[in-house]
This record gives C-alpha cells, structure tokens and sequence, in this order.
C-alpha cells in the first residue's frame, strides 16, 4: 500500500470516529432538597446521598450516568434551597421534559426548581463567585414536631445585640481556620489552579497563588441576623454570604456567636480567635439541621 493510500485511509478514519462521536450538552439544574434522610451531598460507598440519587436518576431517564457537581457539598443533615449541579450529557432531550422527568423519578425530598443548558465552560463550583447560607434558629418554648428537622430549637436567654455585633466581626477577608473543621479530603486534594479550596471559584488564568497563605482566607460580603414571627413561633435567622466557605465554618460561626448571644464569650474576642489559627479557640459546631445552601451567583 502506498503512502498516499495510507493517508487517505486514515482522514477517513478520523472522520468517521469524529462523525460517530456523540455531542455532549452541558446541563445546569438549580434544585431544593431536605438533608434530613441523605448523608449529605457527595456520594459515598453504601450510603443514600443527594448526588447519588441524581446520577441514578439520570441513568433511569437518559441510559448515561454521568456524576453531577455541586457547587458544593453539603454535610449529612444540612438543607438546601439552591443548590446547583452541572453535568454533561449526549442524549438530545429538551430541557422542559428533562425538568418533569427527573422530578417524577427523584424522591419527593429532592426536587428540581430549573433546568437549562449552558455553555460547556460552566461548572457548577468552579464557575460560583458568591454563596449564601443560612441558619435558623427556633426561640419558642416547644418546638413544633413538623419544624424540628428544619431548625435549631434554642430556649437559652439571648442577647441579640451581642449576636449583631459578633456577626460584623466576620465582615471581610479573613483567615477562617479557627472557624474550619478538618476536612477529610483535603489532604488528597490539590491546592492549585486546577482544584480549588471547596466553594471557591477557579483563580483566573495568570494568577500565581500560595496554598498555604489562601486555603483557608474567605471573603464575607454580608452577615447579620434577623428576627422572624411566623406561625409557628420566633425565628433567629443568621444569614451570610461570602465567596467560599470551609468545612463546617458556617455552624462554626454560628456556635461562636451563640456562646456570645449566651455571656459565655464577648464579641471583642473574635479578632483573637481569628489570630489563633486554631479550632479549639472558637465555639461549637451548631447542629447541621438548622442550616441551609440558600443560593449560589455566578458571573
């Protein structure tokens, strides 16, 4: 065979794999979910998760199975309003019949709010450049059965202005690592351009950055607490939004700020616990089923 043979051969080799490769679509899916029966977010050998219960129902309706990511993850018992996931599929279906689909196939404690394709650069963490958390804080004297998953029942006396003014000592950039809990996978991840601390978006091309100086530096943009009469009875709501967070650091922050709502901690200390750098200075971790993913922007 001559070499003129051999070349042609090949183009139309090529051209037939690139014909038959299949076209994949990037999806984004804006979803709401109970924490209270899923073991948090991220899949996990032998447990129900709110990712694996996505990618299942994905396999059922489309016969692909691709993993989706969130903008992050959210720990056992930890709710969600917003939260986002991206992914990538091949199968050409339209994105009203995918939305109806995976609300019929999903258990009734997850349920999608919007599906739209997006552009193949999107990411669902990588692309995020704020979040918004909540936590919720019951301050009635018996806690309703029906709200009990869905808030931190606290009857202690509280002095909110104290919370208040806590709650502006995280204003700003900071070193949050006396406010992270040690998270399991770090030690596996890399701290670079190409994995970037969990809830923080990728450095743009160019940048030049220091793991060990960032990976636990925050922004926060708003933080404050508010009070709600609904009819089931007073809420404390914290609400804070920043441009990443660390593993457990918004029940960090809430526990700290409850120890001084409580006399057991002043306000004036938090700039002493930030210098710390250490988690045994900061107060406890408040439980998971008072907090929720509210939302999450992107450019």
């Amino acid at each position: 065979m001559d070499q003129w043979t051999k070349l042609k051969r090949t183009q139309m080799t090529m051209s037939e794999n690139t014909q038959s490769a299949p076209v994949l679509q990037t999806w984004k899916l804006t979803l709401a979910y109970d924490g209270t029966p899923f073991r948090g977010w991220q899949v996990q050998p032998g447990e129900i998760t709110v990712q694996g219960e996505l990618q299942a129902a994905l396999g059922r309706i489309t016969g692909e199975s691709p993993l989706p990511q969130g903008s992050g993850r959210t720990d056992a018992g930890v709710h969600a309003l917003g939260q986002v996931a991206s992914f990538a599929l091949a199968a050409p279906i339209p994105a009203e019949s995918l939305h109806r689909a995976l609300n019929r196939t999903l258990p009734p404690s997850i349920r999608i709010l919007e599906t739209k394709k997006v552009p193949g650069t999107f990411h669902a963490r990588h692309s995020a450049v704020a979040k918004t958390y909540e936590y919720r804080i019951f301050r009635g004297a018996l806690c309703p059965p029906f709200l009990a998953r869905y808030v931190y029942a606290c009857a202690w006396p509280m002095d909110v202005a104290a919370l208040e003014e806590s709650a502006r000592a995280f204003f700003g950039e900071h070193d949050f690592l006396s406010f992270a809990a040690v998270d399991p996978d770090l030690a596996s991840r890399r701290m670079d351009a190409d994995a970037p601390p969990e809830g923080e978006p990728t450095p743009r091309a160019g940048f030049q950055i220091d793991p060990a100086a960032t990976a636990t530096v925050r922004k926060i943009f708003l933080s404050g607490w508010e009070e709600r009469q609904t009819e089931t009875g007073p809420l404390l709501v914290y609400r804070v939004r920043g441009n990443g967070f660390l593993h457990h650091m918004v029940r960090n922050l809430v526990g700290t700020m409850l120890e001084v709502g409580r006399g057991h901690l002043n306000a004036a200390e938090i700039p002493g616990i930030f210098a710390a750098r250490c988690r045994a200075v900061a107060g406890p971790t408040a439980p998971a089923r008072g907090l929720f993913l509210h939302s999450v922007e992107y450019d």
